[in-house]
């Protein structure tokens, strides 16, 4: 007997200014105005996604001290743009990346109360740690924590919120007009909290939410990154788009669940996916090339480069060969504040790598740029892209996937118009929401409303 067919999950990340996006293009508008955020989340619901997600810079990334030019205009406030999103959406989750480094959980677990109760059950948390001292210097403690302990400090930090969130039951506010009783229990929101990290009592003042706290997410490959999601994430967003790579993500983290007790439809796996469409998939292809040169100027071509050499290599023709000398070796890293440089973890072996891709395929400097740096996960008509995902969540190398087009606001438009209903026909995705809360439409329990008393942890 065949297992019946699971459903896909679909969300939409818009991306800001960074090197999946290409500002340059005659379609691409701005990037901070908010109607740029309104029509991208207006096709996401259109298209019945599960949610929109918003990452979080909290520096301008720099490169040689200069600001890097793919990421001159910031983002903007993640609350704010949320909050803003839940007046003109009605079932579109709205996820944000907040990061638990520089925050406290009283102001966070606020936030995100108050946006579940503004969008009516829609709010999801992306918890993330920062990594570098550089970040930390935009706030009052500077520095940064090493890895273990940034876990350990996002660990409590989320599980302090919780209790702050499960301080109101939910059953407290009566309002009864006539007797003059508006709480029921006058203690509602009380929490005390001591551990090493957060030292804080006192009362919780938003009543508990719709969906009691916000779905969580978490991005991160690590070990430590797994295990966190595994414990305690509602979702995962990773960078697997491949489908042998996705399946071993897959197996490796939905395997860790049954250790915290936990079934494997309780974490959702969604990797990030670029696409370009065309009438045929010979077009597509062709398109693809098109979109990776405008990601890739030759002076981008040079600034990737420098991530790996971390060398200044301005005087280099990008059109000319790699440099002969050998990348240089320390913490100190000419492209500040950028997490990609973490992927190279031996740039002389990916250096030597590189050197003899270049040479057996004959690749200038930017020509091999375009050929490391990333790819479109999925290319070519809309049947084909369809199919494509379809596989990828049938054969377990993802739930589904978080769409990032290179163009914004519109680029989410053509596949909403185009792959989406082609999904729908082969039943694998919903043709109208079938509830209000994002984690009705990612397909997760309710939660349960607290025990009747305060929650105390040391």
């Amino acid at each position: 007997m065949s297992k019946p067919r699971k459903q896909v999950h679909l969300a939409a990340h818009f991306p800001g200014v960074n090197n999946t996006t290409v500002w340059s293009n005659p379609r691409s508008g701005s990037h901070i105005e908010f109607e740029s955020f309104a029509h991208f989340a207006r096709t996401a619901e259109r298209a019945k996604f599960d949610f929109l997600f918003l990452a979080e810079g909290l520096r301008l990334r720099e490169q040689g001290g200069r600001i890097y030019d793919l990421d001159v205009v910031g983002r903007p406030d993640t609350f704010t743009i949320l909050a803003a999103l839940a007046a003109v959406t009605e079932r579109l989750g709205l996820a944000g990346t907040i990061n638990s480094t520089f925050n406290e959980p009283y102001e966070v677990a606020r936030q995100f109360a108050t946006l579940d109760h503004l969008s009516a059950g829609r709010a999801a948390w992306n918890v993330v740690t920062s990594w570098d001292a550089f970040t930390g210097e935009n706030f009052r403690r500077g520095g940064f924590l090493p890895q273990d302990q940034r876990y350990d400090r996002a660990e409590r930090f989320m599980r302090t919120t919780w209790e702050l969130f499960d301080s109101w039951r939910g059953d407290e506010i009566v309002a009864d007009k006539r007797s003059g009783v508006f709480l029921a229990d006058p203690n509602a929101g009380s929490f005390e909290h001591h551990d090493a990290h957060f030292d804080i009592r006192g009362q919780f003042n938003v009543p508990r939410s719709p969906q009691g706290r916000p779905v969580i997410f978490q991005a991160g490959d690590s070990e430590e990154g797994r295990e966190f999601a595994a414990a305690t994430a509602d979702a995962i967003f990773t960078r697997h788009a491949t489908l042998d790579a996705g399946k071993a993500f897959y197996a490796d983290v939905k395997g860790r669940l049954a250790k915290y007790h936990r079934r494997p439809e309780q974490l959702v796996i969604l990797p990030a996916a670029t696409f370009v469409l065309g009438d045929t998939d010979a077009e597509a292809r062709e398109y693809a090339d098109v979109v990776r040169r405008q990601q890739v100027s030759g002076a981008t071509a040079i600034q990737f480069l420098e991530q790996v050499w971390n060398r200044d290599l301005s005087a280099y023709d990008p059109d000319g060969p790699l440099p002969e000398v050998d990348p240089l070796l320390g913490e100190n890293t000419v492209a500040r504040g950028r997490a990609s440089v973490r992927m190279y973890r031996d740039p002389v072996e990916t250096a030597r790598q590189w050197r003899e891709v270049a040479a057996e395929k004959k690749l200038s400097i930017r020509e091999l740029m375009i050929e490391v740096s990333g790819r479109q996960t999925f290319v070519g008509s809309p049947a084909t892209v369809a199919e494509s995902i379809e596989e990828f969540v049938q054969q377990d190398a993802s739930d589904g996937f978080i769409l990032v087009p290179h163009i914004t606001p519109s680029g989410l438009d053509e596949f909403a118009d185009k792959v989406v209903p082609l999904l729908q026909e082969r039943g694998v995705f919903r043709t109208d929401y079938t509830g209000t809360t994002l984690r009705d439409h990612l397909g997760l329990a309710p939660l349960e409303p607290p025990a009747i008393g305060r929650r105390k942890a040391s």
